[in-house]
């Protein structure tokens, strides 16, 4: 059977680190916070245009997770509408971002790292100026 798409991603940590990146994705990224099957674990789901995009689950006692940047993952990409409402958004949170244009599709990107380190990018439509 051939792949789809990405379903989902799952960030896992303790649960003080989940309450934040719970509030940082809802707040600074858009998402929202929805239903979530009643599972074994603690945790949230995260949607985006109803569907569950993004699943945090909170880490077993002692259960250890890399450092950001010390495996290959690198960042997740949404592909996202209203750019100049996200800027300001971000700017008036005061979330450090950088913004690139890519060569030949003129798609603007916005990059940054969400609290706990994990690389996050946020595409715009060549029609959405930067």
């Amino acid at each position: 059977m051939p792949v789809h798409r990405i379903d989902h991603y799952n960030l896992r940590a303790p649960r003080a680190v989940l309450d934040g990146l719970r509030d940082w994705y809802r707040d600074a990224v858009g998402l929202e916070v929805g239903d979530r099957p009643p599972l074994n674990h603690f945790g949230y789901w995260l949607y985006a245009d109803g569907r569950a995009v993004l699943h945090l689950s909170e880490a077993a006692p002692g259960e250890s997770r890399p450092v950001p940047g010390a495996g290959t993952f690198d960042h997740v990409a949404f592909a996202c509408e209203g750019l100049a409402a996200m800027r300001a958004r971000l700017e008036k949170m005061g979330i450090a971002h950088r913004m690139a244009k890519v060569p030949r599709t003129g798609q603007t990107q916005i990059f940054l790292k969400d609290p706990a380190g994990n690389g996050v990018e946020l595409n715009f439509a060549p029609s959405e100026e930067g």
